[in-house]
């Protein structure tokens, strides 16, 4: 269930390892029927199946001990506990267990910025993703889609 929730931060909103561990379980609010989850300033709909495990996640934490149980105080922890559980697991040992499941955290998480600079402008994905400015611009000039550099080569080959 981590594995799926990790990867789907990572795949669908670009966020770095050390963000998620540093996620704490009163990001996650729900309001009626819809779910949200709070990144950076703004708070986004994740889709129905992540909100669901991301729920389970905080009323039932995956933990092998005890001793890794949160505490129900109503005081926030979190989303992903580390030894001991008032601090965050750490990223080094999240990126690890997710290269045991097939996901390799930095080239998930460039897919996932290329596809988001592409959908939107650089000020709203830095806005959104909590990213500097520059580095949404850096990514957005990455992603440029424009084939005039290729053809202006070619024209100059024939």
């Amino acid at each position: 269930m981590e594995a799926r929730i990790i990867g789907s931060l990572t795949c669908l909103y670009a966020l770095p390892t050390t963000r998620i561990v540093e996620l704490a379980t009163d990001r996650f609010h729900q309001d009626g029927d819809d779910a949200y989850l709070t990144i950076s300033k703004h708070s986004v709909l994740p889709p129905p199946r992540l909100a669901v495990l991301i729920e389970r996640q905080i009323t039932s934490p995956a933990c092998r001990t005890s001793v890794l149980q949160q505490s129900h105080t109503g005081t926030p922890g979190y989303l992903f506990p580390g030894r001991p559980p008032s601090r965050p697991r750490s990223p080094q040992t999240v990126n690890h267990y997710m290269k045991l499941h097939g996901l390799q955290g930095v080239s998930a998480r460039n897919t996932a910025m290329m596809e988001a600079i592409t959908d939107l402008p650089p000020s709203v994905v830095s806005d959104l993703f909590g990213i500097h400015p520059n580095t949404a611009y850096a990514w957005a000039q990455y992603a440029q889609n424009s084939w005039a550099e290729y053809l202006e080569a070619v024209k100059s080959i024939d």
